[in-house]
């Protein structure tokens, strides 16, 4: 205990116990909502389970004793749909070979993090478009949760709402009603409480399947074998740079996933660590100067970006620093104890895959929406009034809900960032990392125009 100094940081054991509990139950919902989205890509669902518990019990215990910060991990919401839903289903990547690219990505965030890189990337960037880039993932994880439910369908061609005839788009409603009625008494875990109401709602209502129901099955653990290391057979590394597109297709998604989590990440430990006091003004100014493990947000970042290697050797999507840690810090949480504590906790779930696998996708889709919701929250952050800033900040949340692509609204914003910059006589604004990165995404474009016209 002597390791957390509780006494010089104002906390006590008890304190740091129950922010642990408080930081578990506000993200246990991780262990459900994960496997449901990657299991649409061909993964072993119980395998995804088990690697979304390892790899936010391993990154909680790496946040907890490299940066003693109360900080917990998991597979990030966004970057599990952007692995999915665009990286495996509109580029055309096998789920190995999305695994493999986390993989990387994990390797540059930690290559990032040790050097002054990441100075770079971070200034490169404009406040507007992090926020937008935000806002756009938090739509289009809204926009999953009403098209997975039932709750809007394409029956005539064209997005509309369904007429509940269903009790699938049933169930996900008086689903969607009791999670934001938890939310709005901001009741401790009210996403994770919601669907395990939700789940009980359906068993009445015959959507629930209690067929494969086992209240306790270590054997369970065992699927990890279908995940763990996927990426170093033939599908994978060995594969993925098989051609020039899937190069540069690869190129763009590591980039994609590198920007999403970096600024994900930065946002949480800047907006929750100022308050609480967990960070202060010399961690922002080392993160600022980027000269190595200076502070205790350096190590921080450190930690962030190796647990999302490491969660894809295990079989997950890029491991993340999780802003619902703020329940945890607003329960009194200092040290990495709390870490410790949530940690220990999200290893209690191994047992239990076959409780966790009876969950409908029903009861899924009001923790999907309410989440976009949250995440929507950064678009308040763009100033609309300023047309130059809006464009980008627009094209960036227009494309990736209406292209069903998360890295092509990031390359919306990128390009049109430029655009507008070069056009109002502001062209050296614009900082090289940006003028890269969009050369890169227009290549691609130009790349994937060419294939569709049978020239390469």
């Amino acid at each position: 205990m002597k390791r957390f100094n509780f006494k010089a940081r104002g906390t006590t054991l008890t304190t740091e116990l129950i922010a642990g509990l408080t930081t578990f139950m506000s993200m246990v919902y991780i262990v459900v909502v994960n496997p449901s989205i990657l299991g649409t890509t061909g993964m072993n669902v119980g395998g995804v389970f088990v690697a979304t518990i390892l790899a936010s019990a391993v990154g909680t215990l790496i946040m907890a004793f490299v940066a003693d910060v109360p900080y917990a991990l998991a597979p990030g919401m966004g970057l599990n749909a952007f692995f999915a839903y665009t990286v495996c289903a509109v580029m055309g990547f096998a789920w190995q070979e999305a695994l493999a690219i986390v993989f990387i990505c994990g390797l540059i965030n930690v290559l990032i993090t040790v050097t002054k890189v990441r100075k770079r990337i971070i200034n490169s960037i404009p406040a507007s478009l992090q926020s937008a880039i935000g806002g756009a993932i938090g739509l289009f994880i809204a926009y999953l949760g009403l098209l997975n439910s039932g709750m809007i369908n394409f029956a005539a061609g064209v997005p509309a709402l369904t007429d509940f005839n269903s009790m699938t788009a049933l169930l996900a409603v008086i689903g969607l009603v009791i999670t934001l009625v938890l939310l709005l008494l901001k009741v401790k875990g009210a996403i994770f409480i919601g669907i395990l109401l939700t789940t009980l709602v359906g068993i009445p209502l015959k959507v629930v399947d209690l067929s494969t129901f086992k209240l306790f099955d270590v054997s369970a653990i065992g699927d990890i074998k279908h995940t763990a290391f996927a990426f170093f057979g033939e599908t994978g590394f060995a594969s993925m740079f098989g051609t020039t597109e899937k190069i540069l297709m690869a190129t763009v998604a590591i980039f994609a996933f590198s920007l999403s989590d970096t600024f994900d990440t930065i946002g949480t430990f800047i907006g929750t660590g100022r308050v609480s006091g967990i960070f202060d003004e010399a961690d922002e100014k080392a993160l600022q100067d980027g000269k190595g493990f200076k502070s205790k947000m350096d190590k921080a970042l450190f930690a962030d970006a190796t647990a999302t290697s490491l969660g894809a050797l295990l079989g997950t999507s890029n491991t993340t620093t999780y802003v619902e840690s703020a329940s945890g810090i607003a329960s009194g949480g200092r040290t990495g104890m709390t870490s410790l504590v949530t940690a220990g906790l999200f290893l209690l779930c191994l047992p239990f895959s076959k409780v966790f696998g009876i969950v409908p996708s029903a009861a899924v889709a009001p923790a999907l929406i309410c989440v976009g919701i949250m995440m929507a929250s950064s678009l308040g952050e763009v100033k609309w009034g300023n047309f130059a800033e809006a464009v980008p900040a627009f094209l960036t949340v227009a494309v990736t809900a209406l292209s069903y692509n998360i890295s092509y609204g990031i390359a919306a914003g990128l390009i049109f960032y430029t655009l507008t910059k070069v056009t109002t006589g502001k062209a050296r604004e614009v900082h090289p990392i940006i003028y890269g990165a969009s050369a890169l995404f227009i290549l691609n474009f130009v790349v994937l125009a060419l294939k569709a016209a049978g020239k390469i």
